[in-house]
């Protein structure tokens, strides 16, 4: 799974990097989640197979505490509110504590399709 990919280029080029950095700074800022007390892994889309698995890996505390955002997120929305500056989420605060796992389960489902469709080969 690891390789070059363009992600990796682009963190990895200093003009390419100071280009869209702002950019993607100006995306998050305008997307609103950290308003509501909420981190980028709480606003992928629980739909797939594979973020379902991550999310049942999920240590107990940190379940908790995914719940416990999304519920003070709930009550902001139907509010009409959001954080105040001292409540919102910081950019530094902003970890990613699912993508790890999400990383690892996406590698062992491929891993399992690929045990999977192996073809045996008789003479």
């Amino acid at each position: 799974m690891s390789g070059i990919t363009l992600v990796n280029q682009v963190k990895a080029s200093k003009f390419w990097n100071g280009l869209l950095q702002p950019v993607a700074n100006a995306f998050v800022e305008a997307s609103g989640y950290r308003k509501l007390g909420m981190r980028y892994d709480d606003v992928l889309r629980e739909e797939t197979d594979i973020i379902r698995e991550a999310i049942n890996r999920l240590p107990p505390n940190e379940t908790y505490e995914r719940l416990y955002r999304m519920k003070v997120a709930c009550q902001y929305s139907l509010s009409h509110t959001i954080a105040t500056k001292e409540t919102a989420l910081k950019p530094e605060d902003d970890i990613r504590y699912l993508t790890p796992i999400i990383d690892q389960v996406a590698i062992e489902f491929a891993e399992k399709e690929d045990f999977n469709n192996l073809k045996s080969f008789t003479k």
